[in-house]
């Protein structure tokens, strides 16, 4: 059975979805200060997800190939393509 911050962890990746995010969006709701929630950290963690900074557009944040592949293994690809 999962944890609750694995759980969760699929469903920040599916909310960013297939194109980057705004830094500050992410954090603004997904971020917490519970230390048993740690759903932004163990996702960082464990490369589900790709940070980086782009020149007009600030910091950006993108679900990893990796991240990918936990959201095809939870069946939630339907916005990811095999081109990704």
């Amino acid at each position: 059975m999962e944890s609750t911050v694995q759980t969760l962890i699929v469903d920040l990746l599916e909310w960013i979805g297939p194109a980057p995010r705004p830094y500050a969006e992410v954090q603004e709701v997904w971020r917490t200060s519970c230390p048993k929630l740690p759903v932004w950290e163990d996702a960082v963690d464990a490369r589900f997800l790709d940070c980086w900074f782009e020149s007009g557009r600030g910091r950006l944040v993108a679900v990893s190939a990796l991240g990918i592949e936990v959201l095809r293994g939870h069946g939630r690809d339907w916005a990811f393509t095999e081109t990704d």
